[in-house]
């Protein structure tokens, strides 16, 4: 990765990662009062995996992006893109309705619209490069698991103590 392709996958990376570490740091203090006070379901992780995992998948996102942005052009990899950077826009809101404003029915629909954006992006990322797309499957797997994170919250939050 030398030259431009390799300004592009840097590019892209930093643009994944600061923008998530730019949410986490708006997000810190909602997130820690989160923690302390809310019930959670199991299989929980402790919440010094969630950086760790977002670093990863977002590293893995910005790859993939990388590989598309850097095949020839097309339809398809003009949809690709696009729907890379809605997604990463919809990603990184959802934190702040989850944490921020504690809407946990709200961030349950927001995470399906959310699953639903990385699945067809990685179906259009398939048409152009099947390795960019298999990159996004972890990410599609967390948002499954948080899914059911964001439902137990929903659930075990809205119930009386």
């Amino acid at each position: 990765m030398r030259g431009k392709n390799g300004k592009v996958y840097l590019g892209l990376l930093l643009l994944t990662e600061g923008a998530g570490a730019l949410v986490g740091w708006r997000t810190g203090a909602a997130v820690a009062l989160f923690q302390a006070t809310a019930r959670q379901p199991p299989l929980s992780p402790p919440g010094w995996a969630f950086p760790a995992v977002w670093t990863a998948l977002y590293a893995l996102m910005a790859a993939g992006a990388g590989r598309l942005w850097t095949a020839e052009r097309s339809p398809e990899r003009t949809l690709g893109l696009r729907l890379f950077f809605v997604q990463l826009g919809v990603n990184l809101l959802w934190p702040v309705v989850f944490f921020s404003l504690g809407w946990f029915g709200a961030a349950l629909l927001w995470l399906a619209a959310l699953w639903a954006l990385a699945l067809w992006m990685m179906a259009a990322f398939e048409r152009v490069d099947p390795l960019a797309a298999w990159l996004q499957a972890p990410y599609l797997l967390w948002l499954t698991f948080a899914a059911y994170l964001n439902f137990g919250v929903w659930l075990l939050n809205s119930l009386p103590r």
